[in-house]
C-alpha cells in the first residue's frame, strides 16, 4: 500500500499541468473497428476535428478550488485507479468524449504509463495494454465523436472506435425503459471481445503459447460513473456494469468534483455540457429506430447553430409521443432573452418546416427548460431483458 500511495503521488505531480501543457506528449493513434470481431476487423485512419469554441457560453457557476485541493482529489483518484489496475491486464477504458470518462481515459493512462516505465520496463513479454474504445452507432451524433478524437489526442492514450449492434437488438429498438440495459450489455461485450481479440493477437506475435495461465493477461474494463450517476434508479446501464465487472473510479466522487479534476488535467471538455446518447432524447414508448435518432441529432445541431450555443450550453431536441419535436434549453439562456421567442426565432429560420419535412417529426412543440431525464421513466416490468449481446 505504502509503494502504491507513493506511485499515485508521483503520479499528481507529473499530471499536474493547470491546463498549461498537453496531458502527455505522445500522440494517439485513432483505430477504427467495423467489428469486434477477432476474425473481421477492418482498421481505418482519423484525424482529430478542432472544436468550435466561438459560441454563446452558458451561465453555469461551478465551485471555485485551490490549486492544493484539486492536486489532492486528483491524487486520491490515481491511488483509486491504481488499485483497480493490473499491469499486465489489458486495461479498457468504455469511452464517450464525454467529461467522466475523459477522466478516467487520463487516469488509467497515466497510471498505465508510470506502471510501464517503472515496474516492468525490460520485460515485454508481459507488459499489458491500455485502450479508450469508442462505441459507435446512429445514438451517437458526429459532434460528440469529434470530440471524443481530440480528448483522447490531448490525453495521449490509444482510441478504437468499434460498431456496436444494439440498434439491431429489439428489446432496445422497443425503448420501453430497458433500452439502456440493452444498450451497455452490447457495449461491454463489445470491449471484451475487442480486448480478447488484441491478446489473442499479441500472444501470438510474442511467441508466449506455452506462458502459464498465472502470467496471462486479463481484462479489466472501466467506465465514468460517479457517485451522482449511482443515486438514479433511471441509470439501468449500471446493472450491465455491474454484470461485467466493470469497474468505476469516479464512484465516489460528484459530478463537480470530475469537472474539478478534469480541469486542473487540463481536459479541455472539463465544463462542456452533459451528452449522453441520442437515444436519451426519446420519450419511453417512441421507437429507438435510425430515423428517430437521426432525426433528434440533426434538430439538435440546428437549434445550437441558429441560436448560437456553445458546447458548456445544455440544449436537447426531445421526440415526445406522438412525434412531437421539443427543444429544451438551460433556463439561463431561456430567462436572458427578453421580448423575444426562441420559438419564432427558431421558426423563422425554418425549424418547424424541417422538423416536419425533412427529420421525420410530426410537429414543433415550443421551447422549455432543461430538465436532466425528463424523458426518462422505469419500465414497468422491472426485470430487464436479457439482450442478445449475452446470447
Amino acid at each position: 500500500m505504502r509503494r502504491t500511495r507513493a506511485l499515485a503521488r508521483s503520479l499528481t505531480r507529473m499530471a499536474g499541468n493547470g491546463g498549461n501543457k498537453k496531458f502527455s506528449s505522445a500522440a494517439s493513434e485513432h483505430v477504427g473497428y467495423r467489428s469486434a470481431t477477432p476474425n473481421d476487423v477492418t482498421i481505418t485512419q482519423h484525424t482529430s476535428s478542432n472544436v468550435n469554441n466561438n459560441k454563446l457560453s452558458g451561465n453555469a457557476t461551478y465551485n471555485i478550488h485551490t490549486n492544493n485541493e484539486s492536486m489532492e482529489l486528483v491524487d486520491s483518484l490515481l491511488l483509486r485507479t491504481s488499485e483497480m489496475m493490473h499491469p499486465h491486464a489489458a486495461n479498457v477504458v468504455a469511452y464517450s468524449g464525454g467529461v467522466d470518462s475523459s477522466l478516467v481515459a487520463a487516469l488509467v493512462h497515466r497510471v498505465f504509463s508510470d506502471y510501464d516505465n517503472i515496474l516492468s520496463p525490460n520485460n515485454s513479454s508481459t507488459r499489458g495494454s491500455v485502450q479508450a474504445v469508442l462505441g459507435i452507432s446512429h445514438a451517437v451524433p458526429q459532434t460528440q465523436i469529434d470530440v471524443a478524437r481530440k480528448v483522447a489526442d490531448f490525453i495521449g492514450i490509444p482510441l478504437m472506435e468499434v460498431s456496436t449492434a444494439e440498434g439491431g437488438d429489439e428489446a432496445y429498438i422497443r425503448n420501453d425503459g430497458h433500452a439502456c440495459f440493452v444498450c451497455k450489455t452490447h457495449l461491454y461485450s463489445t470491449l471484451n471481445a475487442v480486448a480478447n481479440a488484441f491478446m489473442e493477437q499479441y500472444i501470438d506475435n510474442n511467441n508466449l503459447d506455452g506462458q502459464s495461465g498465472s502470467d496471462q493477461q486479463k481484462v479489466i474494463l472501466y467506465n465514468g460513473t460517479n457517485a451522482d450517476d449511482t443515486r438514479d434508479p433511471t441509470r439501468l446501464g449500471l446493472q450491465a456494469a455491474s454484470n461485467f465487472s466493470v469497474h468505476s473510479p469516479l464512484d465516489q466522487i460528484t459530478k463537480d468534483q470530475v469537472r474539478q479534476a478534469a480541469k486542473y488535467l487540463g481536459l479541455s471538455n472539463w465544463n462542456a455540457a452533459a451528452s449522453p446518447c441520442l437515444r436519451s432524447r426519446l420519450a419511453m414508448g417512441v421507437m429507438a429506430t435510425e430515423e428517430h435518432l437521426r432525426a433528434v441529432e440533426f434538430a439538435e445541431a440546428f437549434v445550437r447553430e441558429v441560436l448560437e450555443l456553445d458546447e458548456t450550453i445544455n440544449a436537447r431536441v426531445r421526440m415526445l409521443s406522438g412525434g412531437k419535436a421539443m427543444v429544451e434549453l438551460d433556463n439561463s439562456i431561456i430567462e436572458s432573452v427578453e421580448d423575444y421567442d426562441l420559438a419564432t426565432k427558431l421558426n423563422d429560420h425554418g425549424f418547424s418546416d424541417k422538423c416536419i419535412n425533412e427529420w421525420g417529426f410530426k410537429k414543433f412543440g415550443g421551447v422549455r427548460g432543461f430538465k436532466t431525464g425528463s424523458v426518462a421513466a422505469m419500465p414497468k416490468d422491472h426485470d430487464a431483458p436479457l439482450a442478445a449481446a449475452t446470447l
